[in-house]
Parts: C-alpha cells; structure tokens; sequence
C-alpha cells in the first residue's frame, strides 16, 4: 500500500469524524456523516445552503469548489472570519474539521444567528483573488491547464502558435512533487531568468490518480521532458546530456551554471506516443512498425524532401497553397522542403519541378547523437531499433550488451545503484543478470519527423513524466502575420487527433 493511500485513509477517517462531531454541534445525529453522500446533502442543511448545491457535490472535480465552499461556510459557523483561518481552511480541511468538530472550545453557530460582518473593499478583494488562485491552482494541478505549442516539431498537426487545452483527468492527475510554489509559475519566477520558483525542502513521491484512460498508441501527449533533470541555466532550451556529450563534462560545468530539477519542474514538451509499454518499435526507411506492425501515420505527419527544379524558383504563392512553411533553398535548382506526403505529391505537378525525393537515412549509418548514443547500435533517425519498450512487472535479461539501453532507467527513473566491472553488472551492489522494471515506459516521436527532437534522440518516457493529454486548440495565431490576419481562424476550435 503506497503512502499516499494510506494518507488518504487517514485524512478521510479524520474528516468522517470531524464531521460527526460538528453534525452533534449542529444537533444533527452525528452518525449521518457516516453515510456517503448523504453525509454531503445533511452537511449542505447544516450550514443553510440551497438544495440545488447537492447537484454539484455530485459532479466529478467541480465536487471540489463545492464542497471547499461548504469549508468556508462551515468555518464561519464557528467564528472563523479571518481571511488566513478560511484560507489555511481551504487548503487544509481534513485538519480543520476534525478540530473544530472535537475541541470543546469551539461551539456552532447556526448562519441565522451570525452577526453580519462587513467586510472593507480590500478584504472583498482580497478574499476573491486568494479563493480564485486557490480554485484555479486546483483546475491546472488535477482537471486541465493551457499550453503553447513553441516549435514546429508537430508540424502539420500542430502549429507553431496554437494555444491548447491538456486533459489531466484522461490519464489522471498527479500528485506535485513540489507542492510549495509560486502559483501559475513552471520552473523560474516570473520576470526572471533563473530564480526558482518552488521549495525542494518538501518533495513528494509519486503518485497519480486513476485516470478515464490510458495512454493509447497514437494520442498526443504532454510530459515532462525526461533529460531535463539536469540544466545549464545559460542554455535552458537545450539537452544538458547533449551539451555534455558535444562540450565535454568539464567544459560545460566551468562555462554554465548547472541544477538540477524535479519531474514536475522540467520542460513540458508536447509529442505523439508511438509506443506504450510492452510494445516492441521499429523504424525501417521512416516508416514504424509497432510489434512487427505498420503504425499507421497521423494524416498532417512531415518528412523532409529533396526538391529539383529546372532552375527556376519555387513560388512563394505555391507554398503558400500547399501550406509549406518550413523550407530552404540550397542551390537555385535545389530545395530541402519539411511537408505532408499529400503535398508532395501535389508539388511534384509543378511545371518547374524535375525531381522530388523523400530523404531516407541509409540502413546501418548509425548516428552518435541517436538513443542509446553507443557504437553498438548503428541507428539513426529513418532506420531505428528494433526496441522494447518496457512495462511494470516485466523482466528482461540484463548484459552489458543490452544495458546502454536500459542504464539510465535503473540509474535515474528509478534510482539504483548501478556499477559495471567487466562483464558484471551490480545493482545496489549486488551482482545481476536480469532486472524487473518498476514503472511504465513509452516512446513519443514528433510529427515533423525530421525536425523533431524526441525518443530516438533520448529514449523512453517514464510514466511519472507523463502530464496529460492534448485535447484541443482553442486559438491559433501566425506570428509572422500582422492583427488580424495573425489569426488561423481555420485552425481555431479544432479537435487534436
């Protein structure tokens, strides 16, 4: 039984029996606070509120607002006015309830009988901005929270530019690791470059509610970015691992400020899940192949094209049709083109176009920036795998052969003791040839397939990374564009897929 069950359980009994006090108080039976739900209409009669209030004590997540308000009606039936007593309320009813409902020292008082306070223009204020930070902290932490999509790795699916709902009830919401922190803020205050914006002195351990679903093949998803654990202040955009395997170890700390982050605080990057747990992934000539099987492509997916022409130019109005927008020109006869395979298809029919090809990275040129980064596995970007994706429970032979596939799972997901000598293997020090991996993993790849940096470049997604599902853009605007053509009213109000 993981903590956090057995916490709940001792705030639930602690609530239950707060309840069943202050029920007495009220002179209300106090064995009624026993029965779910029921406890919810009686406790709606003991502070005076209107029936209809039951309704939303019923309905999944806005039950929280409701019943956070019954707090505050609560507290103010035991004298409890101050905007800090009906704050710290809020944030900490399980143990408000029972105090109030077991020290003799405080007594009810029915909401007829309170004297009505006045309160000051600024303590109206005060208490509708502290309630309304309260509420949306909650909405953003368990229901839904905004994101902006920053670079083109999801082109054509997603834009540079569009603003987005994430679901966090799909897969189910986390726990914070880090609970104390500047509302609305991600890693760094506001107006700052750098200073944190959390306290790491309380950190807690993972745990994630159940969610509607799970993670299928082909959703898109947020996580946190798993390389992010570690950071160069001074180049924050970029894979600290990457810099060390490009700068060298020594070069970078002496020249960057390095830290590092919890799960919650890394980057957010936005990607499409190819592979979920168990499922064993291939990439043969860009093409995936999940258990031996074609992954069939979202509709907007990209490759990169090698475009010729008679030596004339490309129209800007052409790419304009074809909604080309990631393009270079390396010759005046000779285009690199980042486009969907329909729009290829179309631009091949231009009268000065002479030759299209999709680029294809060769079988067996294997790359060093490639996950695992070893001489081993000779992948690269086109031509990858194949690779299991593991899942919790599942156990794998474990060799020096495979592990630079699986070293940074036991070492830093899930926080072993790894030692190599030779040929032997030492987890916590002891000698092993297997191991049983403890979360689920999954593998995300861009859209933009070739200008997208993700799993083949750093590997798998542990599950505690996992922040939630995209849903749907809700704006779409063209920074390039002034007001308001700016707006992509065509891609406004659009379902994700």
């Amino acid at each position: 039984m993981s903590i956090y069950m057995i916490l709940s359980i001792i705030f639930l009994i602690a609530s239950i029996a707060g309840l069943w006090q202050i029920f007495v108080k009220a002179g209300r039976p106090g064995w009624q606070a026993l029965i779910p739900v029921y406890n919810l209409f009686v406790w709606l009669q003991v502070i005076h509120k209107p029936k209809w209030w039951f309704v939303f004590t019923l309905i999944p997540f806005i039950n929280v607002f409701t019943i956070l308000l019954m707090v505050v009606e609560t507290l103010k039936c035991f004298g409890k006015d101050g905007l800090i007593q009906q704050a710290l309320g809020v944030m900490f009813p399980f143990v408000f309830i029972p105090y109030l409902g077991f020290n003799p020292n405080e007594s009810f008082t029915s909401p007829d009988k309170l004297p009505v306070i006045k309160k000051s223009a600024t303590r109206e204020w005060a208490d509708a901005i502290i309630f309304a930070v309260i509420a949306a902290t909650i909405i953003r932490t368990f229901m839904l929270e905004a994101y902006t999509i920053p670079t083109s790795s999801m082109e054509k699916s997603l834009l540079v530019g569009d603003y987005l709902f994430v679901s966090k009830v799909s897969y189910g919401p986390k726990i914070p690791r880090t609970p104390i922190a500047f509302p609305f803020a991600h890693s760094t205050l506001p107006l700052t470059d750098n200073v944190k914006s959390y306290v790491e002195w309380i950190s807690l351990p993972h745990y994630r509610f159940p969610g509607i679903r799970t993670i299928r093949n082909n959703d898109v998803v947020v996580f946190n970015f798993p390389e992010g654990d570690t950071v160069a202040l001074q180049l924050q955009n970029q894979s600290y691992y990457t810099l060390v395997r490009e700068m060298g170890r020594d070069r970078v700390w002496n020249n960057y400020d390095v830290i590092s982050r919890p799960v919650d605080k890394r980057d957010n990057y936005i990607k499409r899940c190819v592979g979920i747990p168990g499922d064993t992934l291939e990439i043969r000539n860009g093409v995936i192949y999940i258990n031996g099987l074609h992954l069939d492509d979202p509709p907007q997916v990209q490759h990169n094209y090698r475009v010729e022409t008679d030596g004339t130019p490309l129209s800007s109005r052409l790419f304009t049709r074809l909604d080309i927008t990631d393009w270079g020109q390396i010759s005046p006869s000779l285009f690199l083109i980042a486009m969907t395979d329909e729009a290829a298809q179309e631009l091949a029919r231009a009268g000065n176009v002479t030759n299209i090809d999709r680029i294809v990275r060769p079988e067996q040129n294997g790359e060093r920036h490639i996950f695992p980064h070893h001489e081993s596995f000779a992948w690269n970007e086109d031509n990858y795998g194949p690779i299991h994706i593991p899942a919790r429970g599942a156990t794998i032979h474990l060799d020096t052969d495979n592990l630079p596939l699986y070293e940074r799972i036991i070492s830093v997901y899930e926080g072993h003791e790894l030692q190599v000598d030779g040929q032997r293997i030492y987890i916590n020090g002891t000698e092993v040839s297997s191991y049983t991996f403890e979360m689920d993993y999954y593998w995300m790849v861009g859209d933009n397939r070739h200008n997208s940096a993700d799993s083949r470049f750093w590997g798998y997604v542990p599950e505690d990374h996992i922040v939630g599902r995209a849903m749907f853009v809700w704006l779409s605007l063209d920074q390039a564009r002034p007001f308001p053509q700016r707006i992509r009213f065509n891609k406004t109000f659009r379902i994700i897929r």
